[in-house]
């Protein structure tokens, strides 16, 4: 436990025990679990502002549904603090997103309340509907409820799920937790059709007084529960969204009064077939500064709890992230063609696309979390002349999958798909982790893929793909630069599909692909101090590959490392040594990178290590092969 003294939550580790409380000490105990959440994120950063919204709405559910035999499924997992707190894990959670520690999200593996994971968006639906027609096949009385939020309803799944699941017979209870956010704010059509119904004054206060009139008549208010179509439909002008996808629609209700939503959940448990609870929150509900700022109060890094002083402070000479060298150097190019346009799912902050929209906020495309629609809508673009820079994380990306082979690659269209995140990401962990981008994307005819390795060499590869009239890819790890100076200065054009030989040698060659090349860099000053001579070749392009230099490394070097920042079957060591073999050259190859498995949770030196490519893992390679 924390530093703070608590009179409920020391005595609640699992639902079993949240459910020996009586109704009226739940407030006091969701003010003690929020204040938990407070105490560790400010020492271990996490996602704090979702979980602070969630915190009544997970305490009545635990209290109400009988889990883990209920299946509760979390879509967008940094909601779920509150969950694994009361399951559990509440001792646990000071190891949250740690190596070896708990997972950010949730997780099957990692407890039986965990019912699916979530680490991505606009799942539960779908996986709530399978849940609940296997339970119907088999006769099963179990309650399934998915609860979907931070914009995750935005995304072309969910809608999916929604039309499957409306047409059958499951026993489902989704909850949308409406708090008008998802990182930023919520954009689209969806947002404003749920504001008309949350703020539609006459049709709220003819259904609370209703409500409230046939509080003692229990049997009468679920048969005007019944007719509540009808009563909808006529104040509000216009058919429900939910109910026209079959679902019966409850709300909406205030997520922060645990006690009504607690009597609210017991009420619909009793009902079945699928069902939808619309629940108003507030993201970071609570903490004065978190429902100030949702949007830093995201995940705020660390911070001082009494204060809400943010200690995570960037020196004035750090290195820049590479997302602000992308989102100013796009703002850069699009001072000088009017062609280019921006374009991310639900992530202007995250990826720094709101530099360009400060300025230019007509040119810039915030599409909501749908990243396959914003692939295809940026191809639709491209088909009348613009240049679309469509940034998406890379783990994001894999949804979009069929988008850039069909709309994109086939129609060679000049679109610019900017992968943020690319390579291990830290401590979100596998899900989030831009490991295989390279694999997946080098497969598919017309992409061309550039792999900075640094800053300027970013800010270089844009302007180049402004120019390309190609589809290009461009991917980029999370975090800080080397410190190259790239602000203002003049654009190169660089020849696609042409590396560089970084440094000289005779007894080893060194192959890199982005980033990574400064670990090899270092490892291979390292090694010189030792007498060992390494040349290291940048090939900057990892699709097309550089034939004349590696006709040179091959006829000049018998040993051969390549290193990735993705994983190492069928990446880009995997198209050298394809290379090399095609070609007659048989060499002693060794890849470096992810290996074929998924990499949890740690900080990204940790896991670089442990995946044996930081600088360190550089040398002893050199060193082995050798």
């Amino acid at each position: 436990m924390g530093t703070k003294e608590y009179k409920y939550l020391t005595n609640v580790d699992s639902p079993t025990e949240l459910r020996a409380l009586s109704v009226d000490e739940l407030p006091q105990f969701c003010d003690e679990l929020r204040d938990y959440i407070i105490e560790q994120c400010a020492v271990n950063p996490g996602h704090l502002g979702s979980s602070l919204g969630t915190v009544e709405l997970t305490t009545a559910l635990h209290y109400v549904f009988d889990t883990p035999d209920d299946q509760l499924i979390w879509d967008v997992g940094h909601q779920a603090y509150a969950h694994k707190i009361i399951t559990e894990r509440r001792d646990a959670f000071t190891s949250n997103r740690k190596l070896g520690g708990l997972g950010g999200f949730p997780r099957r593996s990692e407890s039986k309340y965990d019912a699916f994971i979530g680490g991505h968006s606009s799942v539960s639906i779908s996986a709530a509907l399978g849940m609940a027609e296997a339970m119907r096949l088999k006769g099963d009385e179990r309650n399934v409820v998915a609860v979907i939020g931070d914009g995750a309803m935005t995304g072309g799944l969910a809608f999916e799920g929604l039309n499957n699941a409306g047409a059958s017979k499951a026993n489902l209870l989704i909850i949308l937790n409406d708090n008008n956010m998802s990182i930023d704010a919520n954009v689209g059509a969806l947002k404003h059709y749920l504001l008309r119904i949350t703020t539609s004054r006459h049709y709220n206060r003819f259904k609370n007084r209703v409500w409230n009139m046939l509080a003692s008549m229990p049997s009468l208010r679920r048969a005007m529960q019944k007719a509540g179509n009808v009563i909808k439909q006529g104040i509000l002008q216009n058919s429900n969204l939910f109910e026209s996808f079959g679902f019966r629609y409850f709300g909406p209700v205030d997520g922060h009064d645990v006690i009504s939503l607690a009597r609210t959940l017991s009420d619909l448990r009793q009902i079945k077939g699928p069902k939808l609870l619309h629940v108003l929150t507030v993201k970071g509900k609570g903490y004065a500064p978190a429902e100030q700022n949702q949007s830093v109060w995201h995940a705020p890094g660390h911070f001082d709890p009494t204060t809400g002083e943010r200690l995570d402070k960037t020196a004035p000479d750090a290195s820049a992230r590479y997302q602000d060298v992308f989102g100013q150097t796009l703002l850069d190019l699009a001072r000088q063609d009017k062609r280019i346009v921006g374009i991310t799912p639900a992530m202007p902050t995250g990826c720094s696309l709101n530099i360009m929209m400060a300025e230019m906020p007509e040119r810039c495309f915030d599409v909501g979390i749908a990243e396959g629609h914003a692939v295809t809508f940026a191809a639709g673009l491209a088909t009348q002349g613009l240049v679309p820079f469509c940034n998406i994380y890379s783990s994001f990306s894999q949804r979009a999958f069929d988008n850039i082979v069909h709309d994109v690659a086939i129609q060679q269209l000049p679109v610019v798909l900017c992968l943020d995140r690319a390579g291990l990401v830290g401590e979100d962990g596998a899900t989030h982790h831009g490991a295989l981008d390279l694999a997946t994307l080098g497969s598919v005819p017309n992409l061309t893929i550039a792999t900075p390795m640094n800053e300027i060499e970013l800010r270089n590869m844009m302007f180049t793909a402004l120019q390309a009239e190609r589809p290009v890819v461009i991917r980029y790890p999370r975090g800080r630069g080397v410190g190259t100076e790239w602000r203002e200065q003049p654009f190169t054009a660089l020849e696609i599909g042409r590396g560089r030989r970084l440094a000289d040698g005779d007894q080893v060659a060194v192959v890199s692909f982005g980033t990574v090349g400064n670990f090899v860099a270092k490892a291979i000053a390292r090694a010189a101090e030792e007498g060992i001579s390494v040349a290291h070749y940048d090939m900057r392009w990892a699709k097309p590959l550089d034939e004349e230099l590696l006709a040179e490394i091959a006829e000049r070097f018998d040993r051969v490392i390549t290193v990735e920042d993705g994983v190492v079957r069928g990446g880009a060591g995997s198209a050298v040594e394809n290379w090399l073999t095609e070609h007659g050259h048989i060499k002693q190859v060794r890849r470096l990178g992810i290996p074929d498995q998924f990499v949890e949770h740690g900080s990204p030196a940790q896991l670089y290590a442990m995946c044996g490519y930081d600088a360190e893992g550089i040398y002893q390679a050199i060193k082995e092969m050798i």
